[in-house]
């Protein structure tokens, strides 16, 4: 499904202060799978994840997408590439105050120019489908942490993607809205998607779900679970 191979990513490249956040990994992502990258914090583990979701670029090595080399792709066309193929779902769950769960939900969608009365349908079944049907109309800020994780995952979802990234998507839940949320992502795989985590949460990593953990220490793999 993805695949890198010797990549790098650093920041500040020749300057005093550079950082290497990820250093040389080689590494495959089996399709309909979950994966966890796990790792403490500054371990590199949120930069592979952006660069295995296309959002950013590596400093060096390859990475491919379902048999098609991404790395050089220009802005425009790696913008299709991540429209098309991925769902984000970020640490904060980045919901839009001010306007509706409805309305967040159908955004990563609206350039696509679909008619609204499609998208409506769509992203109100994706409510529905997460049990939060009933809080459509409400405002972001108005949810609970685990409403908006749930809100997150279902704007992810709304341009069905094949793969649903996540960024340390516990890291405000408590232990029961962590389980739950780790019994959402089995349904994703069930539904023959691909989903990678960047997590330290031993609830996640030891999700009976999770098919593979990666660990990572200073920008390296450590080693696969």
């Amino acid at each position: 499904m993805i695949e890198l191979r010797d990549v790098r990513k650093v920041y500040g490249e020749g300057r005093p202060d550079e950082v290497v956040a990820v250093d040389g990994v080689t590494l495959s992502i089996a399709p309909r799978t979950v994966t966890v990258l796990r790792g403490p914090s500054g371990s590199g583990k949120t930069t592979l994840l952006t660069l295995l979701g296309a959002m950013a670029r590596p400093t060096s090595g390859r990475i491919v997408v379902e048999g098609r080399e991404i790395t050089s792709l220009p802005e425009r066309f790696l913008t299709e590439v991540r429209r098309s193929t991925f769902g984000f779902v970020f640490q904060q769950g980045n919901l839009v105050r001010g306007v509706t769960t409805l309305e967040n939900v159908m955004l990563p969608a609206y350039p696509l120019g679909e008619p609204r009365a499609g998208l409506l349908r769509r992203a109100q079944a994706l409510l529905d489908e997460l049990d939060l049907g009933h809080r459509a109309r409400a405002r972001a800020e108005w949810l609970s942490g685990g409403e908006a994780q749930r809100a997150a995952i279902a704007r992810a979802l709304v341009n069905s993607p094949k793969v649903v990234v996540a960024d340390e998507p516990t890291a405000h839940l408590d232990t029961a809205l962590s389980r739950d949320l780790m019994a959402v992502l089995g349904r994703l795989k069930a539904q023959g998607r691909t989903v990678i985590v960047a997590s330290h949460d031993p609830i996640v990593c030891e999700a009976p779900v999770v098919d593979r953990v990666v660990a990572m220490r200073d920008g390296r793999l450590e080693g696969a679970a």
